[in-house]
């Protein structure tokens, strides 16, 4: 494991305390207690996208010589926007040391991270999906995360509130499953409404005899004007 020079390490720093002083909106992020050039990162996805709802891991790896040289960034979990543990090409990381400002913040390119997510702009590393498989990933991004174990120490606060969805999930899955087994179709009888398997026997059977009673009558009808109409032919 790379040791940190004294720039990189002042200046990790500094970018740690300006990152909690002034939090990026959707993104979290912590550096490996054990190696100050491994950062882990989680994009919450933004209402109103393709990944509301979802969590997004990934990781930045720093190059000893920041912050001259721009850092490794890679996204773990899949989102349908990244391949996974993949190094992404984008202006603020390795792939262009060209276009790298050494100014530039890990907030800085948090912030880039996330506006490219939101864009559909190709790149080494991106892949193609429908929004229905956006969306679909999201869901299933909260039981994703959690088996992942450095997810789990460096984001305590972010796996309780996936916990909570979770439960919350479940508990609307079970409501719905409920309501569905109480009527046909998992529409409910309307209060008041009887329909014929409501009936005691004493009902169903007056009930019957109605019916047969009406059959008989419109079948008489029925021969009656037949006959009557064959007559008229034959006069």
């Amino acid at each position: 494991m790379s040791k940190p020079s004294g720039t990189a390490t002042y200046r990790l720093k500094n970018d740690y305390i300006r990152l909690k002083k002034d939090p990026i909106p959707y993104v979290t992020a912590e550096p490996l207690p054990s190696n100050l050039l491994e950062w882990h990162y989680v994009v919450e996805g933004p209402e109103d996208s393709p990944y509301e709802g979802g969590y997004y891991h990934g990781k930045l790896i720093f190059p000893v010589e920041y912050p001259f040289r721009p850092p490794s960034i890679l996204m773990m979990t899949p989102s349908g926007r990244f391949k996974t543990n993949t190094r992404l090409c984008l202006s603020i990381s390795d792939f262009h040391p060209d276009t790298w400002n050494p100014a530039w913040s890990v907030s800085t390119i948090l912030t880039g991270l996330l506006s490219f997510m939101l864009e559909k702009s190709p790149t080494f590393g991106s892949i193609e999906s429908s929004e229905f498989e956006k969306r679909d990933l999201a869901v299933q991004s909260l039981t994703f995360n959690l088996k992942n174990k450095t997810f789990c120490e460096l984001f305590p606060k972010t796996v309780e509130e996936i916990k909570e969805k979770l439960v919350k999930r479940e508990e609307d899955l079970a409501k719905n499953a409920k309501l569905l087994g109480k009527g046909k179709n998992g529409l409910l009888p309307k209060a008041g409404h009887r329909n014929s398997s409501n009936l005691d026997p004493s009902q169903m059977s007056a009930f019957t005899n109605v019916v047969v009673i009406l059959g008989f009558a419109v079948f008489a009808w029925a021969v009656k004007y037949v006959i009557s109409s064959i007559g008229e032919e034959n006069g």
